[in-house]
C-alpha cells in the first residue's frame, strides 16, 4: 500500500484565549497519492484552518500530521518551510503575480524557495519555468507581463508556478473565484488533466459544482470535519 500523502490522526487546532477557540475538532484524514479532493464549508466553518494545517503554515495543538510520510508534528520552523516549499504547490484565489515579471521570471522565481533540492541555475531555472508553462498552455506567453494577461491565463501562470518545484500535492484555495464563468471552467479542466497525469489535488471552495469535481469531498462546519457520501 502506499504512503498517503496526508494523513491527519486526531488533528486539531485550539487558538489559547482567554477563552480558547477550537477552530478545528480532532479529525482523522488520509488522502492517497493521484487522489481528488475537494473541501467545502461556509464562511468562518474551518476551512482556513485545515488549509493552514494541509500547507504548513499552522501547527496543530493536539494529534500528528504526516505528510508523505514525514511527521511534521515536531518539525522545527525551518525543517517545516523547507519540507513546505519541496512538497507543497500553493494556488490561491488571487494570483499573488509579480506585475514588473514576465511569465516565465514569475514562475522560475518559486525555484529560488527550494534550495535544499541543490542550487540551480539561472538557465535550469528557466527551462523549468518554460516547462511548466507549456504544461497549463501558456508556451506562447512566456515573455508577458501579468499586466498583458487575462484573468484566466494570470491563473495558469500561477498554477505553472505552484508545479514548477515538482509537488506531491497541489493545495487549491477557491482557485476559480476571481474567474467568470466561462474562465473558471478552464480552469477547473486544466486541474482534472493534472489530476488525471497523476498528480494529487486538494480544492478548497464553497461552490458546490465545483466540489463536485473532486473524486472525494469532506465538508467542514463549525470546526468538524466529515466525509460527504458520493451521490
Amino acid at each position: 500500500m502506499s504512503t498517503p500523502v496526508i494523513e491527519f490522526r486526531r488533528v486539531g487546532l485550539t487558538y489559547p484565549g482567554p477563552p480558547p477557540v477550537t477552530a478545528l475538532q480532532p479529525c482523522d484524514l488520509s488522502v492517497a497519492p493521484g487522489d481528488y479532493l475537494t473541501v467545502t464549508g461556509p464562511s468562518g466553518s474551518g476551512k482556513s484552518t485545515f488549509l493552514n494545517l494541509v500547507g504548513l503554515l499552522d501547527t496543530p495543538t493536539t494529534g500528528r500530521y504526516l505528510l508523505d510520510g514525514i511527521d511534521t508534528s515536531a518539525l522545527p520552523d525551518g525543517d517545516r518551510t523547507a519540507l513546505r516549499g519541496r512538497r507543497i504547490g500553493f494556488v490561491f484565489q488571487s494570483f499573488h503575480l509579480l506585475p514588473h515579471r514576465s511569465a516565465a521570471e514569475n514562475v522560475a522565481l518559486a525555484l529560488l524557495y527550494t534550495a535544499s533540492r541543490g542550487r540551480r541555475g539561472a538557465a535550469e531555472r528557466r527551462e523549468r519555468a518554460r516547462a511548466a508553462l507549456v504544461q497549463v498552455g501558456l508556451g506562447h506567453r512566456l515573455d508577458a507581463l501579468p499586466t498583458r494577461l487575462s484573468g484566466g491565463e494570470r491563473q495558469r501562470v500561477a498554477i505553472a508556478r505552484a508545479l514548477v518545484g515538482r509537488p506531491s500535492l497541489l493545495l487549491c484555495d477557491e482557485p476559480t473565484g476571481n474567474l467568470d464563468s466561462t474562465t473558471a471552467e478552464s480552469v477547473l479542466a486544466l486541474l482534472d488533466d493534472l489530476h488525471a497525469e497523476g498528480l494529487t489535488v486538494l480544492l478548497i471552495t464553497h461552490d458546490p459544482q465545483v466540489a463536485a469535481r473532486g473524486r472525494r469531498t469532506v465538508a467542514i462546519r463549525d470546526g468538524v470535519l466529515r466525509e460527504v457520501a458520493a451521490a
